[in-house]
């Protein structure tokens, strides 16, 4: 009898722990520095009252609650200093050390919530943190009345791990709207970005007015609609008219600057330069050191650049040994300076083809007076120079890793983008560094297997994304900014498929940049991903769900035969196959172990389920595709 009570006791013991465990399992991107999760929860109260300062830079924060809480279909009202409200957003009196600028403390029971935190913007975070905590249906008010409004009693202690978390968002090769990129900014505060990089000119397109130059919007900002694959299309005639593109009046900017800085999110604009520079070439013609660079035209997608190199067919750079570029470029940092608020201005400096140069009489006497040895040196001597006009206009100036090749100009940020190496370079020279590596957070590559991806020239996964470190070892983290995501727009034609590519390789970003080294993990991280994307399904947000889908590796056996091994990101998946050309689901196969392919079989179709439920979306494989890949090494590309 004591025996059968004591195992009673123990089973009981075991359901309580487990449920514990279970309650535990608080799903927040990007992870908190420190959850301690309580028993029971709040269950919100009819009507809802909410405490928050009455600050103009709460304004947006407090308008905000209040259209989230209205879809719990309760009343809600909002006061400046109760102490008896539901909801009370404090500001500390006294400075709380260890949340700083941008964290906060949030505390849960079954009595209200409580948030403080030193500066509006952790309360605006807080309540970012807050929206996570509770059912998905706060995303959208339709189904308020069968929702069980409550929040898990909770205490978070959170603040960010670097201070420059951000996107990169390329409205030059394809233009967005001023209401496309506050979307933009309302879907990335969500995950406590706050870092707008926006890359304005490139060969494709100027896109910000310049009023004392007004020809880098009245032909620059327009080029012709193409569609396909970008640097594949034939050249474009003289007489085509050009009607696609668009610009950012002054006035748009102003209010996209307001927009973000609503959002605790500060706007860094680019101007790149001197390569990629074929809008303003054409706008401009005499800024060029190649005869005949007035026939160009602002380029819409066709080929005019070779790769590996790169090397230009046409000139797109600016010429270091033209006076005259020195001074276009002083108006436009002028403009450039007022507009943006943000302490620096980004001024490109990457991929400059250097063939045209060569070519120069003016590039080599410019040699010749300045003792230059090298095209690199032609370059260090033109970002130099540029850096004093950007300081003229009380702003750092930040590059793209080249700007180091020839030497760096003396007070200038590297945005490391070619990996890591220019970054740790950067770093040991005592620069400030911003990470942002091709080999983790480049959101223009395809996140799937290419037979499936609209096609570009690699892959990035999202369990590959989620390794990104900011801080490289043996670099002093002091000199480590943070880091950013980059969306190039070359194949990217319209704001779905510019979700399609942010999300959700941006979460793994943010989690990357926003919480504590140690507290990273793949499987629980993939786990919330999940859990967020019914959030996404309500806020009409897409994203791609890649990281269900199989991976694909190729290889032989001992008797020449091909061999396929199959695996997933995410644990938890069952692989249905076929090779006869039917389509699989999850009443076919489920692949155990690696797969011999059949005599005269031509295709290998598969498909992820969840018990029941389709995960991923099947994908066809040509069994020449594999062969292929094979000879490659299991490149996708």
């Amino acid at each position: 009898m004591k025996k059968t009570i004591l195992l009673s006791l123990l089973a009981i013991s075991g359901l309580l722990a487990f449920s514990q465990k279970k309650e535990k399992a608080i799903s927040i991107i990007p992870e908190p520095v420190q959850i301690n999760r309580g028993v029971g929860y709040y269950k919100l109260s009819d009507p809802i009252s909410v405490s928050i300062p009455n600050l103009p830079e709460l304004k947006l924060t407090t308008a905000g609650i209040l259209g989230k809480l209205s879809a719990t279909g309760k009343k809600v009202s909002v006061s400046a200093n109760s102490h008896t409200a539901s909801f009370r957003f404090v500001l500390n009196k006294t400075t709380d050390k260890e949340i700083g600028d941008e964290g906060y403390r949030l505390s849960v029971k079954s009595t209200g919530i409580l948030i403080t935190a030193n500066k509006p913007a952790g309360l605006f975070y807080a309540a970012q943190t807050i929206w996570q905590l509770m059912p998905q249906e706060i995303e959208n008010n339709t189904s308020a009345k069968t929702v069980s409004w409550q929040i898990p009693q909770v205490e978070i202690t959170d603040y960010p791990r670097f201070a420059w978390r951000g996107l990169m968002f390329d409205v030059s090769r394809h233009f967005f709207t001023k209401k496309d990129v506050e979307d933009f900014i309302d879907q990335m505060v969500q995950y406590k970005f706050n870092l707008l990089h926006m890359h304005l000119t490139d060969d494709e397109g100027w896109r910000i007015e310049i009023k004392s130059l007004p020809r880098l919007t009245s032909v620059g900002a327009w080029n012709v609609k193409r569609e396909g694959y970008f640097g594949t299309f034939a050249p474009v005639p003289k007489d085509e008219p050009r009607h696609i593109g668009g610009f950012y009046t002054q006035d748009d900017i102003r209010a996209m600057v307001k927009y973000a800085q609503d959002r605790f999110v500060n706007i860094l604009p680019e101007v790149d330069v001197p390569g990629h520079s074929m809008a303003a070439i054409v706008s401009y013609p005499d800024l060029s050191c190649t005869p005949g660079s007035d026939k160009y035209q602002v380029i819409s997608g066709e080929r005019f650049m070779d790769w590996p190199g790169p090397v230009a067919r046409q000139d797109n750079t600016l010429c270091p040994a033209n006076e005259r570029v020195y001074t276009f470029l002083d108006s436009v940092f002028t403009e450039i300076a007022s507009l943006f608020p943000f302490p620096y201005i980004h001024v490109g400096g990457d991929e400059c083809a250097k063939n045209f140069w060569e070519q120069s009489d003016a590039i080599k006497q410019l040699m010749a007076k300045e003792n230059l040895k090298t095209m690199e040196e032609v370059q260090s001597y033109f970002e130099k120079r540029v850096e004093k006009i950007v300081e003229s206009k009380g702003k750092k100036l930040i590059g793209w890793d080249e700007i180091l090749e020839g030497g760096l100009a003396p007070n200038a940020v590297v945005m490391s983008w070619r990996g890591i190496k220019g970054g740790i370079a950067a770093a040991q020279l005592g620069h400030q560094v911003v990470m942002s590596p091709t080999t983790y957070v480049y959101l223009d590559y395809m996140q799937g297997d290419a037979i499936s991806e609209p096609q570009v020239y690699a892959t990035l996964r999202l369990n590959k994304t989620y390794e990104f470190e900011p801080v490289p070892e043996g670099v002093d983290s002091k000199y480590i900014l943070g880091g950013q995501a980059n969306l190039w727009s070359e194949q990217v034609y319209n704001t779905r498929h510019l979700q399609y590519m942010v999300w959700p390789r941006s979460l793994a970003v943010s989690e990357c940049l926003w919480s504590p080294r140690e507290k990273k993990n793949w499987e629980w991280f993939a786990e919330k991903v999940e859990n967020n994307f019914g959030r996404m399904d309500l806020q009409n947000v897409k994203y791609a769900r890649t990281m269900f889908d199989p991976v694909f590796n190729v290889g032989k056996d001992v008797n020449d035969s091909l061999i396929i091994t199959l695996s997933t990101e995410v644990k938890g998946l069952n692989i249905h196959y076929s090779f006869d050309n039917s389509h699989p689901d999850n009443f076919y196969p489920v692949y155990k172990e690696p797969l011999q392919v059949p005599k005269d079989a031509v295709m290998l179709k598969v498909i992820t389920y969840r018990g029941n439920q389709v995960m991923g979306k099947q994908i066809d494989m040509p069994i020449a595709e594999l062969k292929r890949r094979l000879a490659r090494g299991n490149r996708d590309d």
